[in-house]
């Protein structure tokens, strides 16, 4: 008899065995059409997760969630935003939300990005409107440091920025700089890094810059004309004349010194080149008629009269065979 009971209950009882062993690694499902979003808040019970997992339509039912995580005891539910667009077996996603693979918003941040260059990235990603980014931003020009970043969807534009300027912290502190001449070296080097194209010639130009200002010499920087025109709303995506003579402080073909701040957002070597700039005699330069990036650097204004004119013929003749191709940093043409 007890024989007999042993052939009845041992079938029966790895049949109920069988059953939550499917249902938690085999069964495939998805009840939602479009992808859904589950955000776990940290604490979080298991069985809670499992009715938040099938409320959104990840899992079948909220107990499948507790019941894979038995199966993992050593593994524990992350807190964090989980994005599902696919069926998934209920183990797969314990398996995604015990590593914690969370959803976030990507934002690559080019080296002389803009506030303005910045805000339209931060829309893009899905993080928000660029004029509300912009606005928050706009303290923070010369300091949201281009790099790579992940944020959560509602992170908002106050904590992107200070994430950017974090990062900007670890570099400076990297590169020696002291607090009493960041404000000066940083705009230095935002000007450094809007002209500069070839990574050897960023320490030149910024020496130039210092002769200049040495010498009490307006810098003539044509990417703080775009700065200001931007500033006040009327960039048209080349330098006119009535730019040039806008009076507006940062532009530096009015005005004397440094522009007020920092006209984009410098990496690293256009940093180090404004802390560390090279000795040099030259107080002119002006882009390669090759469309290398080079520049030709010149003391003597006659001379950079000659290499200006050589670029202008550069450009003409460019135009007249139909080139379609240009550097991406090469100076604002003046129309107008």
């Amino acid at each position: 008899m007890k024989r007999l009971a042993r052939i009845i209950v041992i079938p029966g009882v790895l049949a109920l065995l069988a059953v939550p062993h499917y249902l938690v690694r085999m069964d495939r499902y998805a009840g939602f059409e479009e992808p859904v979003f589950v955000d776990i808040p940290r604490g979080t019970s298991s069985l809670r997760i499992g009715e938040m997992l099938a409320d959104a339509g990840v899992i079948r039912h909220r107990l499948l969630f507790p019941l894979a995580r038995i199966t993992k005891p050593g593994a524990k539910p992350q807190a964090g935003e989980y994005r599902f667009e696919r069926e998934s077996t209920p183990a797969e996603v314990f398996a995604r939300i015990a590593k914690g693979d969370v959803y976030l918003l990507e934002v690559r941040v080019p080296e002389g990005s803009d506030v303005f260059d910045i805000a339209e990235l931060v829309e893009h990603a899905g993080l928000g409107r660029a004029a509300d980014f912009a606005r928050v931003a706009r303290k923070y020009e010369g300091y949201l440091f281009p790099a790579t970043y992940r944020f959560r969807r509602n992170t908002p534009p106050e904590a992107v920025c200070r994430a950017m300027r974090a990062q900007f912290d670890k570099v400076w502190e990297r590169l020696g700089g002291e607090a009493a001449q960041q404000a000066s070296v940083v705009t230095l080097a935002s000007l450094v890094e809007t002209e500069a194209v070839l990574d050897e010639e960023r320490a030149l130009i910024a020496g130039v810059y210092r002769n200049r200002l040495a010498q009490g010499m307006r810098l003539e920087c044509d990417p703080t004309v775009e700065y200001a025109a931007k500033l006040e709303g009327k960039w048209r995506g080349v330098i006119y004349k009535s730019d040039l003579e806008s009076s507006n402080r940062y532009n530096t073909y009015r005005h004397e010194g440094l522009p007020p701040g920092p006209v984009a957002n410098p990496g690293e070597a256009s940093l180090r080149a404004a802390l560390h700039p090279k000795a040099t005699d030259a107080l002119y330069f002006v882009a390669r008629p090759d469309g290398s990036g080079g520049h030709v650097f010149n003391r003597d204004y006659a001379a950079h009269q000659k290499a200006v004119a050589e670029y202008r013929r550069g450009q003409k003749n460019g135009r007249k065979e139909g080139a379609a191709h240009r550097v991406a940093a090469e100076p604002r043409r003046r129309t107008g």
